[in-house]
Protein backbone atom coordinates (compact mmCIF):
# COMPACT_ATOMS: atom_id res chain seq x y z
CA UNK A 1 0.00 0.00 0.00
CA UNK A 2 1.29 3.30 -1.00
CA UNK A 3 1.48 6.26 1.32
CA UNK A 4 -1.69 8.26 2.00
CA UNK A 5 -1.03 11.73 2.92
CA UNK A 6 -2.30 14.40 5.17
CA UNK A 7 -5.13 15.43 2.90
CA UNK A 8 -6.31 12.20 1.50
CA UNK A 9 -7.01 11.36 5.34
CA UNK A 10 -8.65 15.11 6.04
CA UNK A 11 -10.86 14.12 3.56
CA UNK A 12 -11.66 10.84 5.83
CA UNK A 13 -12.40 12.69 8.96
CA UNK A 14 -12.10 16.41 9.00
CA UNK A 15 -9.73 16.48 11.65
CA UNK A 16 -6.67 18.09 11.14
CA UNK A 17 -5.24 16.85 14.13
CA UNK A 18 -6.58 12.98 13.51
CA UNK A 19 -5.23 13.83 9.70
CA UNK A 20 -1.83 14.66 10.89
CA UNK A 21 -1.40 12.02 12.96
CA UNK A 22 -2.45 9.21 10.61
CA UNK A 23 -0.38 10.56 8.06
CA UNK A 24 2.40 10.03 10.99
CA UNK A 25 1.47 6.60 11.38
CA UNK A 26 1.03 5.75 7.59
CA UNK A 27 2.19 3.40 5.52
CA UNK A 28 -0.46 0.85 6.54
CA UNK A 29 0.23 -2.90 5.42
CA UNK A 30 -3.67 -3.57 5.66
CA UNK A 31 -7.62 -1.93 6.42
CA UNK A 32 -7.16 -3.30 9.39
CA UNK A 33 -5.09 -1.64 10.56
CA UNK A 34 -5.66 1.69 9.35
CA UNK A 35 -8.84 1.27 11.12
CA UNK A 36 -7.28 0.73 14.48
CA UNK A 37 -4.79 3.62 14.35
CA UNK A 38 -7.87 5.53 13.56
CA UNK A 39 -10.08 4.20 16.22
CA UNK A 40 -7.25 5.05 19.11
CA UNK A 41 -6.15 8.06 17.32
CA UNK A 42 -9.68 9.53 17.37
CA UNK A 43 -10.83 8.31 20.52
CA UNK A 44 -7.43 8.50 22.57
CA UNK A 45 -5.63 11.15 20.83
CA UNK A 46 -8.00 13.88 19.06
CA UNK A 47 -9.18 16.08 21.89
CA UNK A 48 -12.66 18.34 21.75
CA UNK A 49 -11.78 20.92 19.17
CA UNK A 50 -10.60 18.36 16.74
CA UNK A 51 -13.76 16.52 17.03
CA UNK A 52 -15.88 20.18 16.10
CA UNK A 53 -14.00 20.78 13.67
CA UNK A 54 -14.27 17.17 12.16
CA UNK A 55 -18.48 17.58 12.58
CA UNK A 56 -18.74 21.31 10.95
CA UNK A 57 -16.82 19.59 7.99
CA UNK A 58 -20.14 17.21 6.89
CA UNK A 59 -23.02 18.94 5.62
CA UNK A 60 -26.24 19.34 7.26
CA UNK A 61 -27.97 16.06 6.67
CA UNK A 62 -30.72 16.42 3.74
CA UNK A 63 -29.35 19.04 1.78
CA UNK A 64 -30.24 18.70 -1.22
CA UNK A 65 -27.24 19.28 -3.04
CA UNK A 66 -23.74 19.65 -1.24
CA UNK A 67 -22.35 22.85 -1.55
CA UNK A 68 -18.19 23.11 -0.77
CA UNK A 69 -15.32 25.17 -2.15
CA UNK A 70 -13.91 21.97 -3.66
CA UNK A 71 -17.16 20.03 -5.12
CA UNK A 72 -14.83 17.42 -6.77
CA UNK A 73 -13.30 16.65 -4.23
CA UNK A 74 -13.10 13.04 -2.35
CA UNK A 75 -14.79 13.93 1.29
CA UNK A 76 -17.46 16.32 -1.04
CA UNK A 77 -17.98 13.25 -3.08
CA UNK A 78 -18.24 10.69 -0.16
CA UNK A 79 -20.87 12.89 1.53
CA UNK A 80 -23.17 12.84 -2.04
CA UNK A 81 -23.17 9.23 -1.92
CA UNK A 82 -23.46 9.10 1.81
CA UNK A 83 -26.58 11.00 1.78
CA UNK A 84 -27.95 9.24 -1.37
CA UNK A 85 -30.26 7.07 -0.10
CA UNK A 86 -32.15 9.54 1.99
CA UNK A 87 -32.19 12.43 -0.62
CA UNK A 88 -33.61 9.69 -2.41
CA UNK A 89 -36.69 8.47 -0.09
CA UNK A 90 -37.39 11.96 0.69
CA UNK A 91 -40.68 13.89 -0.09
CA UNK A 92 -41.16 17.71 -0.01
CA UNK A 93 -42.40 17.26 3.48
CA UNK A 94 -40.03 15.22 5.19
CA UNK A 95 -37.31 17.43 4.34
CA UNK A 96 -39.25 20.12 5.25
CA UNK A 97 -39.58 18.53 8.82
CA UNK A 98 -35.79 17.33 8.89
CA UNK A 99 -34.42 20.85 8.32
CA UNK A 100 -36.83 21.83 11.16
CA UNK A 101 -35.41 19.51 13.48
CA UNK A 102 -31.71 19.77 11.66
CA UNK A 103 -32.20 23.49 13.32
CA UNK A 104 -33.54 22.50 16.54
CA UNK A 105 -30.57 20.12 17.38
CA UNK A 106 -27.80 22.67 16.29
CA UNK A 107 -29.60 25.41 18.48
CA UNK A 108 -29.96 23.07 21.52
CA UNK A 109 -26.28 21.28 21.09
CA UNK A 110 -23.96 24.03 19.51
CA UNK A 111 -23.15 21.19 16.40
CA UNK A 112 -24.51 19.82 13.33
CA UNK A 113 -26.67 16.58 13.52
CA UNK A 114 -24.37 13.64 12.72
CA UNK A 115 -25.01 10.16 12.10
CA UNK A 116 -23.81 7.67 9.43
CA UNK A 117 -26.12 8.15 6.50
CA UNK A 118 -25.13 5.49 4.41
CA UNK A 119 -28.25 3.30 3.54
CA UNK A 120 -30.55 5.02 5.35
CA UNK A 121 -33.91 6.65 4.47
CA UNK A 122 -35.16 10.12 5.23
CA UNK A 123 -37.69 8.85 7.30
CA UNK A 124 -35.00 6.33 9.54
CA UNK A 125 -32.35 9.73 9.80
CA UNK A 126 -35.88 12.08 10.69
CA UNK A 127 -36.97 9.33 13.45
CA UNK A 128 -32.96 8.81 14.95
CA UNK A 129 -32.81 12.99 15.20
CA UNK A 130 -35.76 13.01 16.88
CA UNK A 131 -34.64 10.53 19.55
CA UNK A 132 -31.30 11.63 20.28
CA UNK A 133 -32.64 15.32 20.22
CA UNK A 134 -33.63 14.31 23.92
CA UNK A 135 -30.21 13.54 25.06
CA UNK A 136 -28.17 15.36 27.34
CA UNK A 137 -24.82 17.40 25.82
CA UNK A 138 -22.68 15.43 27.00
CA UNK A 139 -24.20 12.04 26.27
CA UNK A 140 -24.86 13.69 22.58
CA UNK A 141 -21.68 14.75 21.84
CA UNK A 142 -20.30 11.91 22.35
CA UNK A 143 -22.84 9.73 20.27
CA UNK A 144 -21.81 12.12 17.35
CA UNK A 145 -18.23 11.61 17.89
CA UNK A 146 -18.78 7.61 17.51
CA UNK A 147 -21.04 8.31 14.55
CA UNK A 148 -18.17 10.33 13.20
CA UNK A 149 -15.56 7.06 13.59
CA UNK A 150 -18.29 4.73 11.51
CA UNK A 151 -18.24 7.83 8.65
CA UNK A 152 -14.58 7.68 8.86
CA UNK A 153 -14.02 4.13 8.73
CA UNK A 154 -16.51 3.69 5.62
CA UNK A 155 -14.30 6.69 4.15
CA UNK A 156 -11.08 4.78 4.97
CA UNK A 157 -12.57 1.67 3.05
CA UNK A 158 -12.98 3.43 0.34
CA UNK A 159 -9.88 5.32 0.00
CA UNK A 160 -7.92 1.85 0.21
CA UNK A 161 -10.09 0.61 -2.55
CA UNK A 162 -9.62 3.29 -4.60
CA UNK A 163 -5.73 2.58 -3.77
CA UNK A 164 -5.32 -0.65 -4.66
CA UNK A 165 -7.94 -0.64 -7.41
CA UNK A 166 -4.72 -0.95 -9.86
CA UNK A 167 -3.11 -3.26 -8.41
CA UNK A 168 -6.27 -5.56 -8.20
CA UNK A 169 -8.10 -4.93 -11.39
CA UNK A 170 -10.62 -7.62 -10.70
CA UNK A 171 -12.61 -5.35 -7.56
CA UNK A 172 -15.94 -4.15 -8.83
CA UNK A 173 -17.59 -0.97 -8.13
CA UNK A 174 -20.23 -2.45 -6.68
CA UNK A 175 -17.20 -3.53 -3.83
CA UNK A 176 -15.66 0.04 -3.76
CA UNK A 177 -19.15 1.26 -2.89
CA UNK A 178 -20.28 -1.34 0.03
CA UNK A 179 -21.37 -0.11 3.39
CA UNK A 180 -19.43 0.29 6.14
CA UNK A 181 -21.20 -2.83 7.99
CA UNK A 182 -19.86 -5.47 5.19
CA UNK A 183 -16.29 -3.93 4.56
CA UNK A 184 -15.12 -3.64 8.14
CA UNK A 185 -17.48 -6.23 9.33
CA UNK A 186 -15.43 -8.97 7.21
CA UNK A 187 -12.00 -7.79 7.74
CA UNK A 188 -12.81 -7.49 11.32
CA UNK A 189 -14.38 -11.22 11.04
CA UNK A 190 -11.36 -12.17 9.06
CA UNK A 191 -9.22 -11.11 12.28
CA UNK A 192 -11.31 -13.05 14.78
CA UNK A 193 -11.43 -16.27 12.71
CA UNK A 194 -6.99 -15.94 12.68
CA UNK A 195 -6.51 -15.20 16.26
CA UNK A 196 -8.99 -18.43 17.20
CA UNK A 197 -7.15 -20.59 14.79
CA UNK A 198 -3.50 -19.21 15.41
CA UNK A 199 -3.04 -17.06 18.81
CA UNK A 200 -0.98 -13.85 18.16
CA UNK A 201 2.10 -12.75 19.92
CA UNK A 202 1.00 -9.14 19.00
CA UNK A 203 -2.56 -8.18 20.43
CA UNK A 204 -4.32 -6.55 17.60
CA UNK A 205 -6.09 -4.06 19.82
CA UNK A 206 -4.30 -0.62 20.43
CA UNK A 207 -5.51 0.33 24.14
CA UNK A 208 -6.63 -1.28 26.59
CA UNK A 209 -9.90 -3.68 26.57
CA UNK A 210 -10.95 -1.22 29.17
CA UNK A 211 -10.97 2.49 29.39
CA UNK A 212 -12.42 5.38 30.98
CA UNK A 213 -13.05 9.42 30.83
CA UNK A 214 -14.82 11.65 33.46
CA UNK A 215 -16.76 14.53 32.37
CA UNK A 216 -17.43 17.33 34.89
CA UNK A 217 -21.24 18.06 33.45
CA UNK A 218 -21.20 21.01 36.11
CA UNK A 219 -18.87 22.92 34.35
CA UNK A 220 -18.79 21.69 31.58
CA UNK A 221 -15.68 20.37 30.94
CA UNK A 222 -12.92 17.54 31.07
CA UNK A 223 -12.35 16.90 34.99
CA UNK A 224 -8.74 16.27 35.46
CA UNK A 225 -6.04 14.98 38.25
CA UNK A 226 -8.67 12.45 39.39
CA UNK A 227 -7.15 9.20 40.73
CA UNK A 228 -9.12 6.27 39.06
CA UNK A 229 -8.84 2.40 40.34
CA UNK A 230 -9.08 -0.87 38.08
CA UNK A 231 -10.26 -3.78 40.14
CA UNK A 232 -11.27 -7.68 39.36
CA UNK A 233 -13.11 -9.60 42.07
CA UNK A 234 -11.83 -12.63 43.28
CA UNK A 235 -13.28 -15.27 45.56
CA UNK A 236 -15.37 -18.72 46.42
CA UNK A 237 -18.46 -16.09 45.24
CA UNK A 238 -18.55 -15.96 41.17
CA UNK A 239 -19.61 -12.11 42.07
CA UNK A 240 -19.68 -10.11 45.31
CA UNK A 241 -23.95 -10.69 46.49
CA UNK A 242 -26.16 -8.00 47.36
CA UNK A 243 -26.80 -7.44 50.94
CA UNK A 244 -24.29 -10.09 51.82
CA UNK A 245 -21.13 -10.61 52.79
CA UNK A 246 -18.10 -10.67 50.66
CA UNK A 247 -16.15 -14.08 50.63
CA UNK A 248 -13.78 -12.46 48.51
CA UNK A 249 -11.53 -10.19 47.38
CA UNK A 250 -10.69 -6.96 44.70
CA UNK A 251 -7.76 -7.13 43.20
CA UNK A 252 -6.00 -4.04 41.94
CA UNK A 253 -5.76 -3.96 38.18
CA UNK A 254 -4.12 -0.77 37.93
CA UNK A 255 -4.73 2.54 38.32
CA UNK A 256 -4.05 6.32 36.68
CA UNK A 257 -4.69 9.73 37.01
CA UNK A 258 -7.25 11.50 34.50
CA UNK A 259 -5.29 14.22 32.19
CA UNK A 260 -6.72 17.26 30.68
CA UNK A 261 -8.90 15.99 28.21
CA UNK A 262 -10.61 13.77 31.23
CA UNK A 263 -9.22 10.64 30.19
CA UNK A 264 -7.09 8.24 32.47
CA UNK A 265 -4.36 6.13 31.20
CA UNK A 266 -3.84 2.49 30.76
CA UNK A 267 -5.40 0.36 33.68
CA UNK A 268 -4.28 -2.56 32.30
CA UNK A 269 -2.04 -4.09 29.70
CA UNK A 270 -3.29 -4.13 25.98
CA UNK A 271 -4.82 -7.76 25.30
CA UNK A 272 -6.75 -9.45 22.63
CA UNK A 273 -8.80 -11.23 25.19
CA UNK A 274 -9.78 -9.88 28.69
CA UNK A 275 -10.52 -12.10 31.20
CA UNK A 276 -14.74 -12.31 31.90
CA UNK A 277 -15.66 -11.54 35.13
CA UNK A 278 -16.89 -8.62 37.56
CA UNK A 279 -14.98 -5.39 37.57
CA UNK A 280 -14.91 -2.31 39.51
CA UNK A 281 -13.61 1.20 38.38
CA UNK A 282 -13.66 3.60 41.80
CA UNK A 283 -12.96 7.47 41.11
CA UNK A 284 -11.59 9.25 43.62
CA UNK A 285 -13.73 12.07 43.11
CA UNK A 286 -14.04 13.42 46.78
CA UNK A 287 -10.12 14.93 46.86
CA UNK A 288 -11.74 16.61 43.27
CA UNK A 289 -14.61 17.98 44.86
CA UNK A 290 -13.74 18.49 48.78
CA UNK A 291 -17.36 19.75 48.67
CA UNK A 292 -19.42 17.52 47.39
CA UNK A 293 -21.54 14.41 47.86
CA UNK A 294 -19.53 11.56 46.66
CA UNK A 295 -16.53 10.67 48.92
CA UNK A 296 -15.78 7.86 45.99
CA UNK A 297 -17.72 6.61 43.03
CA UNK A 298 -17.33 2.97 42.11
CA UNK A 299 -19.14 1.75 39.26
CA UNK A 300 -19.46 -2.35 39.45
CA UNK A 301 -19.83 -4.40 36.11
CA UNK A 302 -19.91 -7.45 34.37
CA UNK A 303 -18.08 -8.93 30.92
CA UNK A 304 -18.88 -12.06 30.14
CA UNK A 305 -17.13 -14.97 28.19
CA UNK A 306 -18.92 -14.67 25.03
CA UNK A 307 -17.80 -10.41 25.50
CA UNK A 308 -13.98 -11.10 25.69
CA UNK A 309 -12.73 -9.79 22.50
CA UNK A 310 -15.31 -6.48 22.86
CA UNK A 311 -14.08 -3.30 24.59
CA UNK A 312 -15.91 -1.66 27.10
CA UNK A 313 -15.56 2.53 27.73
CA UNK A 314 -17.21 3.02 30.81
CA UNK A 315 -17.14 7.04 32.01
CA UNK A 316 -18.39 8.61 34.60
CA UNK A 317 -20.29 12.11 34.04
CA UNK A 318 -20.26 13.98 37.40
CA UNK A 319 -21.71 16.62 39.30
CA UNK A 320 -21.07 17.71 42.82
CA UNK A 321 -25.18 16.22 43.77
CA UNK A 322 -25.18 13.26 40.89
CA UNK A 323 -23.32 10.73 38.43
CA UNK A 324 -24.10 8.70 35.59
CA UNK A 325 -22.51 6.32 33.53
CA UNK A 326 -23.13 4.16 30.69
CA UNK A 327 -21.40 1.52 28.42
CA UNK A 328 -19.55 3.45 25.84
CA UNK A 329 -17.34 2.16 22.89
Amino acid sequence: MEIIDEKEWLACCGSSEFAKQMAMASPFASLDLAVAAARDIWFNKVNVNGWLQAFSAHPQIGQSHISSSAPSSPSAQWSKVEQSTALATATTFSLEELHKWNAQYREKFGFIFLICASGRSTDEILAELKKRYANRPIVEFEIAAQEQMKVTELRIAKLFSTKTKAASPTVSAKKVEEGRTSIIGRHLSAISDSLSEKASPTPTRTRPPITTHILDVSRGCPAAGIEVHLEMWNGNQSCPLFGEPDRGSWILQGSSTTNTDGRSGPLMGITDVVNPGIYRISFNTGKYCPSGFFPYVSIVFEIKESQNREHFHVPLLLSPFSFTTYRGS
